[in-house]
C-alpha cells in the first residue's frame, strides 16, 4: 500500500499529506483476517465497504433535506408551544462545524442541537409572549442564546390594557 522511509534520507510528510481513504476502499477479507479478525466472523460479514467522513454541506443537508429532519423535529416541537423555530444558513454550518470538529459525525448533531435549544426549551412552555425564536451562527459557536422575538399583542389585549 503505503511505502515508508527510515532513517535521514527518508520522506518527511505531515500526517494532511497522508491519504488513507483509498486504503479502506482496498480492504479485502484477507485483510481483517491478518489485522486479527477470526474467519468464523469474517465469513458472516456478506460485503465489507469503507465509507468516508461527512463534510459540512452533507451534514447541514442531514440537518435540514430528510422528512425526518433535526430541524423539522424541532420546528414542530416548538410550533406545538405556538412559536415558530428559525435556523440561519449560518447557525445550520456551525453545527455542522462543530460535529466535524468533535469528530462526531450525523450522529452528534442531536446533541449539539440539544445544547443550543435546552434553556429555551425548558423557557417557552411557560411564556405567552414569545412568537419567534432564532439560532443564528452566534448561538451556536459563542453558546449565547437564541433570540427571542416577541409575540405582537391582539387588538383586545391592547384594549383591556388602555381600559
Amino acid at each position: 500500500m503505503g511505502k515508508r522511509g527510515l532513517g535521514f534520507g527518508a520522506e518527511v510528510r505531515s500526517k494532511a499529506e497522508i491519504d488513507t481513504t483509498d486504503h479502506f476502499a482496498e480492504v479485502m477479507p484477507e485483510d481483517l483476517i491478518k489485522f486479527g479478525l477470526i474467519p468464523e466472523f469474517i465469513g458472516r460479514l456478506p460485503v465489507v465497504a469503507s465509507v468516508t467522513n461527512l463534510d459540512k454541506e452533507s451534514l447541514v443537508k442531514i440537518l435540514s433535506e430528510p422528512k425526518n429532519a433535526l430541524v423539522k423535529q424541532y420546528t414542530r416541537l416548538f410550533e406545538m408551544d405556538g412559536v415558530e423555530l428559525e435556523f440561519t444558513d449560518d447557525a445550520l454550518e456551525a453545527i455542522a462545524d462543530q460535529a466535524i470538529h468533535r469528530g462526531t459525525g450525523a450522529r452528534g448533531l442531536r446533541a449539539i442541537m440539544e445544547e443550543v435549544l435546552l434553556p429555551v426549551m425548558y423557557d417557552i412552555p411557560s411564556r405567552d409572549d414569545v412568537a419567534k425564536v432564532v439560532v443564528t451562527k452566534e448561538t451556536v459557536q459563542d453558546n449565547v442564546l437564541p433570540t427571542i422575538v416577541p409575540r405582537k399583542p391582539s387588538r383586545s389585549e391592547r384594549r383591556d390594557k388602555s381600559a
